[in-house]
């Protein structure tokens, strides 16, 4: 007995000291005193089967050099022509990014002096750009909180060449050049310093790869070096306007990778400036392994690019109006190519048939699921939208994930999907039995959900007398749970619930359950 009151005057003790030490902590927490100013460079391969100004394949992983065109290596007098498929596509983005569109560009020289630049220069559109002032909204899903719509403006949207490639020889001490992706046409879209993290900046990244697919401009395949992305990061006090020093963070290869990179670059800045240090300008690479940012080279002293026209491309100029002339672009007739987006997508979700941001953000961005999704709500009267997204986005992704099936090889037919939405919709069958008919019918796609609901007896159990049964059962088991739900712990409610459904084989109406539930509880607080 004493024993027992000094272990608990012990844990009264500890837990008071707990208690001040929260209380303190909170009382002390004040606004951050640093916050981070991201801006993205975003360079994407236009999906075209030739180069910006050559007919040069733009074929991945071809034989070295064999994609070379005398342009492509810069041999004298060779001229470039501007592919007119690679102007529409860079079009078609920028109207759909909302952009304020130039009648007339401009193309520049950019002269730097690297091995797998053959000319000395890259023509680009540095001063006339195609494009300016877009705007792009996308949804941010951040690891533990609620997603939240963020919008960032597009300075810029050019057209310009890409440069070759080094190999580099460490044992022959040399290195070698591939020109094959040399001339090959990129967009670069230079957005704004107006987001502050990590997860912004990849969820950005993520919704421009959306409409890049949705528009067939971009394959997006960053594995394949069809999208890179280079940041430019720098930290400021809360309450100032005046920005750090930058470092830029180049060609970041993974959406993953974009938030790593840049989250790990802003902490990296802070603490620097807590000890007082200088935050060098400088360009730096990610390492993916450590999940850190290194330092390649200073920039400090502003590089001179010694821009000036490009001589040999007159400006680009675009039609408003309709024209029947298939070498001119018109800007009226690649608007009408638009096609839906993914706000557009994620906004119609949600208001016709009752999602959740976070529902309708995972149906856009899986382009099979969305379809199967409106597949099946179309042949239900009056779908219930957040049923048939539990059985296609949690019980059918679950199997196919587990057991490691393509969508192409789903083993679910749409007709067994639409019987497990009517079980489930009608109470007939609980949600873990829908996972067990999938597991069924992955086993056996031959029969149909409503013959293996029977056949096993997994209809759910709607039985009053049954279920008041048990519950009673649960109550009397569990008086601890019962009397912490009466001071007003709702936690403990649940376990109460799943203790009757486990009783029952996870096949109870739970709403049922809950109800009888309650009424037991009430009847324990007037005992």
């Amino acid at each position: 007995m004493q024993r027992s009151v000094k272990s608990r005057a012990v844990r009264q003790a500890i837990n008071f000291c707990r208690s001040q030490h929260s209380k303190v902590a909170t009382e002390s927490e004040a606004p951050a005193e640093w916050k981070g100013v991201v801006g993205l460079e975003i360079h994407a391969q236009i999906s075209t089967s030739s180069k910006l100004f050559s007919r040069s394949s733009t074929e991945f992983n071809s034989p070295v050099n064999e994609n070379v065109a005398l342009f492509d290596a810069a041999i004298p007098g060779t001229l470039p022509v501007i592919n007119k498929a690679c102007v529409e596509s860079a079009l078609l983005t920028a109207l759909a990014l909302q952009c304020r569109i130039n009648p007339a560009s401009t193309f520049d020289r950019k002269h730097y002096f690297y091995a797998d630049m053959p000319a000395g220069y890259q023509i680009t559109q540095q001063r006339n750009a195609l494009a300016n002032n877009g705007v792009l909204r996308f949804y941010v899903t951040p690891p533990d909180g609620k997603p939240y719509l963020k919008s960032s403006k597009l300075k810029q949207l050019q057209l310009e060449q890409d440069s070759g490639k080094s190999l580099h020889d460490i044992e022959g001490r040399k290195s070698l050049v591939d020109l094959n992706r040399a001339g090959i046409a990129l967009m670069e879209l230079v957005f704004e310093p107006d987001l502050s993290n990590g997860e912004e900046a990849a969820s950005l990244v993520k919704e421009l790869a959306l409409i890049f697919r949705k528009l067939k401009t971009c394959s997006c395949k960053m594995e394949e070096g069809a999208l890179r992305v280079d940041a430019n990061v720098s930290v400021q006090k809360t309450n100032s306007t005046t920005l750090g020093p930058r470092t830029e963070i180049k060609n970041i290869n993974s959406i993953r990778g974009v938030a790593n990179a840049i989250n790990f670059e802003i902490q990296r800045q802070i603490d620097a400036n807590k000890r007082n240090e200088r935050v060098v300008v400088e360009t730096r690479a990610y390492d993916a392994q450590n999940k850190s940012t290194v330092a390649m080279r200073d920039k400090e002293e502003k590089q001179d690019y010694r821009f000036m026209p490009e001589p040999n491309l007159p400006p680009l100029r675009l039609a408003k109006g309709e024209t029947g002339d298939k070498k001119i672009v018109s800007i009226d007739a690649i608007l009408k190519r638009i096609p839906e987006l993914p706000e557009t997508l994620r906004e119609k979700l949600m208001n016709e048939f009752d999602l959740v941001p976070i529902q309708a953000i995972n149906l856009v961005n899986d382009e099979f699921l969305l379809e199967l999704f409106y597949e099946l709500c179309n042949q239900i009267e009056n779908p219930n939208g957040r049923t048939v997204y539990g059985i296609i986005m949690i019980d059918l992704l679950s199997l196919l994930k587990q057991n490691s099936i393509s969508y192409d090889k789903n083993p679910i037919s749409t007709g067994n999907l639409l019987e497990l939405y009517h079980l489930k919709q009608g109470r007939l069958i609980s949600s873990h039995v829908v996972s067990k008919v999938m597991d069924a019918l992955n086993q056996d796609p031959s029969k149909s959900a409503q013959k293996i609901v029977e056949e096993n007896s997994w209809f759910l159990i709607n039985d009053r007398e049954v279920i008041l049964k048990v519950c009673t059962e649960v109550v009397a088991e569990n008086q601890k749970k019962v009397r912490a739900v009466l001071k007003g712990k709702k936690n403990s409610f649940g376990p109460l619930i799943s203790a009757v459904d486990k009783k029952l084989n996870n096949q109870v109406d739970m709403q049922l359950a809950r109800s009888i539930m309650e009424e037991l509880i009430e009847k324990e607080r007037n005992k």
